[in-house]
């Protein structure tokens, strides 16, 4: 008997075996692992961060692309229900700390991304102690006579495009650090102006004089030609000489994907390139808790990600691309204790604009406070955000708490009140108007989302990767791991 059941066993294990390895039966087959190592050096190099972006800011995008309405009347060049990130064929998750604080900054991540080394808060590629520079991968691709392009939708000497191409002690050095840009010499800089040069003309006048041409409407960027080193900035920029929110880009503001875009017609060549986007204001979004802002970023990000599958599929055995987020921000989560299991993701598409539009309206109120009134408040934030319009959807009705918070804060936004007065206040508002604060925090708990912090968080992030060296991002690793894996796959050094 024994023996009958050790032969019943090795047939078994021997059948196991066999239909393993026929292709046809494997719905699940193994990588092969020779793919792992067996690539291309890829010749094209894209690298995408998604400023604030975790899992979490990915989900919510991809629910509110689910409805067809929220997309409104804007166009971005993704399907339904999914974003193009997310169907690159491997994934990884990333840690984020720096080298002196667990919760980082966009300095010392974005550090850890183009350098592979870690570094202090608020430190542009320098090492902790800001005594030696950090090459960046950037200035390797260059050093190797490959083109070098840096886009980003805040401004161009923001902390993360920074990275790639200057070294301060300090982010807050914006005029030494835009300083750096035409001595770096890369071949496109695209998105932003420069904060640093409060008026443009200095750094305009020294790109010029270093053979850039400078660009910043579309009809100005569609006649660069490729060869042509540029610098691209639309003509209109919000106050911090940002790209002003995608969801309130009027049609005639160059978006994120073009300038992404253009940045691929100029860098191609025979010798590859090296192309950074940042979707910077999905971070700005998350500090403000504005759960519609950020999730119009973060399709305009996805946007420009598909310009460069794009080219991908044009370039297969030539091209890496790799995504990934420098941090979370504001603790976003999709699940709210007043709605239990329950989500609306559907009524965030009546939200018409910004916060940061937003807040230029409550702006007009204070200047005339005797002129204004709590109810016109509740009509105003009705129209903008749905807020009490029970015809649009029932969920929208305000009941007795809801409606004393909207007042409380009106009454803090109209009284000039400073947001840090105490700590209670400070929690409840963070350092944004308050009668705007409630507003999004509202539509997002009705919705079934809500926000934990106007700063940072600590969680981990997402890496996607497509192209050659791809399995390399597979797995859990450090944001530093990132650098490391595009410099040795790429052979930068």
């Amino acid at each position: 008997m024994k023996k009958v059941s050790l032969l019943l066993l090795a047939i078994f294990a021997m059948t196991i075996m066999i239909s393993c390895s026929d292709d046809d039966n494997n719905d699940n087959p193994a990588v092969d692992p020779n793919t792992i190592t067996d690539y291309n050096t890829p010749k094209y190099v894209f690298f995408f961060i998604g400023d604030g972006m975790a899992q979490v800011q990915m989900n919510l995008a991809e629910a509110a692309l689910n409805d067809p309405g929220f997309k409104g009347n804007k166009t971005f060049d993704v399907g339904l229900g999914q974003m193009a990130m997310s169907k690159f064929p491997v994934a990884g998750m990333s840690t984020t700390h720096a080298e002196d604080r667990y919760i980082t900054g966009s300095a010392a991540s974005a550090t850890a991304l183009a350098c592979g080394e870690k570094t202090t808060i608020n430190t542009i590629s320098m090492n902790g102690d800001r005594t030696q520079n950090l090459e960046t991968m950037a200035e390797m691709a260059k050093a190797k006579g490959m083109k070098v392009g840096i886009v980003s939708s805040v401004s161009i000497d923001h902390a993360t495009p920074a990275c790639f191409y200057a070294h301060q002690p300090t982010r807050k050095e914006m005029t030494e650090i835009c300083n750096q840009m035409p001595t770096a010499g890369f071949d496109y800089y695209g998105g932003g102006g420069a904060k640093g040069d409060k008026d443009q003309n200095t750094l305009v006048a020294a790109m010029q004089n270093a053979g850039y041409t400078v660009a910043t409407t579309r009809a100005e960027l569609v006649a660069v030609q490729p060869g042509t080193k540029c610098w691209a900035y639309n003509h209109n920029l919000d106050g911090s000489y940002a790209l002003v929110y995608a969801m309130d880009r009027p049609d005639e503001d160059l978006s994120l994907a073009e300038f992404t875009q253009k940045g691929i017609e100029l860098l191609d060549n025979e010798n590859g390139f090296f192309l950074m986007v940042e979707a910077g204001k999905v971070d700005w979004a998350c500090h403000a808790n504005d759960a519609v802002a950020a999730t119009y970023d973060m399709l305009a990000m996805d946007a420009a990600v598909q310009k460069a599958v794009d080219f991908y599929n044009q370039h297969p055995d030539e091209t890496l691309i790799v995504i990934t987020g420098d941090h979370e921000c504001g603790g976003l989560t999709i699940g709210f204790s007043g709605t239990g299991y329950a989500s609306a993701f559907e009524i965030l598409k009546y939200q018409t604009m910004s916060y940061d539009e937003f807040d230029n309206i409550v702006g007009e109120w204070k200047e005339n406070p005797d002129g204004h009134t709590f109810q016109m408040a509740l009509d105003k934030a009705k129209e903008v955000f749905g807020l009490g319009n029970t015809a649009l959807d029932p969920v929208f009705e305000l009941n007795d708490y809801e409606l004393e918070t909207l007042e409380n804060a009106y009454n803090k936004s109209m009284g000039g009140e400073s947001v840090y007065t105490d700590e209670e206040t400070t929690i409840r508002y963070g350092y944004y108007d308050p009668f705007t604060v409630t507003c999004t925090h509202i539509l997002a708990n009705k919705a079934g989302i809500d926000w934990t912090s106007y700063s940072h968080t600590g969680v981990p992030v997402p890496v996607m990767a497509m192209g050659q060296g791809q399995y390399e991002f597979s797995g859990y690793y450090d944001n530093t791991d990132i650098a490391k894996k595009i410099i040795k796959i790429a052979d930068y050094k």
